[in-house]
């Protein structure tokens, strides 16, 4: 665990005494160039994100779906690096101290990064947590216990295939809170089934008291507030990676409506989630 209460701690705990759930919004890093991106995020707050996750471009994003594979592709040709990212956060907590950012991403960049200067500079720019969804358990010095040790929070992810023998391994070093994989399969490929899902939320929360988030396949108001009934929060990416790639002109450049767009959709979500 890390020392003393992260903002994502308190977040949650602001949240559940609020009886309120948590709206997570995903963007990509650098999405459609770092200007936009960066005034996609700082907007998000105000528009309802309880937490922001940033992905951190990758060539081979291997969970995710088509749109953010996209959104990664644009980013990287738009010369996003793991550096610029870390700034974005940074210029972000100039007039934000209080909204939780969680890096989410790939272990390839971090490891040639190096993963100890990485933690150090993660923390020092602000961020809050990291997700790395191709480090399991059983790889926790590479990243998870430096993360930890950081002051990071370092988020597992549960899926439907995780069975009550594998789930204790999962949560062993999971802090902030434990991200449930709604479906089997990658970001944005189908819709996640409300039964199903809160059964598997029941099971998770039977092993832990971290908040469990749900995300993938979640496209809409309703689809968030299904499954934000059943869990502590929602996580949506991949319709609002779409919203930025609908609002490119033809040269792949960001239209002047592209920013307004995309957060209002997240504010429509972020009602969704609390709708009552």
């Amino acid at each position: 665990m890390t020392d003393g209460l992260t903002r994502l701690d308190t977040r949650f705990a602001q949240l559940a005494a609020e009886n309120k759930k948590a709206f997570v919004a995903f963007v990509t890093a650098g999405d459609p160039d770092v200007t936009t991106s960066a005034a996609i995020i700082a907007g998000l707050p105000k528009a309802g994100a309880d937490v922001i996750e940033i992905g951190m471009p990758f060539t081979d994003p291997m969970a995710d779906g088509p749109a953010i594979q996209a959104s990664s592709l644009r980013a990287l040709q738009a010369g996003q690096t793991l550096v610029g990212t870390l700034e974005m956060v940074r210029q972000f907590r100039q007039t934000d101290d209080n909204t939780p950012i969680v890096l989410m991403g790939y272990y390839n960049p971090i490891y040639y990064y190096g993963a100890e200067k990485f933690v150090t500079e993660a923390k020092a720019a602000g961020v809050d947590g990291l997700i790395v969804v191709d480090l399991p358990p059983e790889e926790d010095e590479e990243l998870c216990l430096p993360a930890l040790r950081g002051g990071l929070n370092f988020i597992r992810l549960a899926t439907p295939t995780t069975d009550d023998a594998r789930l204790p391994d999962v949560l062993k070093n999971t802090s902030g809170f434990v991200y449930y994989v709604s479906i089997a399969g990658i970001t944005g490929s189908a819709a996640p089934q409300k039964t199903a899902v809160a059964a598997n939320v029941a099971r998770i929360k039977s092993h832990t008291d971290l908040p469990v988030v749900v995300g993938f396949g979640i496209r809409t108001p309703e689809q968030a507030h299904d499954i934000a009934s059943i869990a502590d929060g929602a996580v949506v990416g991949s319709v609002l990676v779409e919203a930025v790639a609908q609002h490119l002109d033809a040269q792949g450049k960001a239209m002047p409506e592209l920013v307004e767009h995309v957060l209002l959709l997240a504010s429509q979500l972020a009602a969704g989630v609390n709708k009552t």
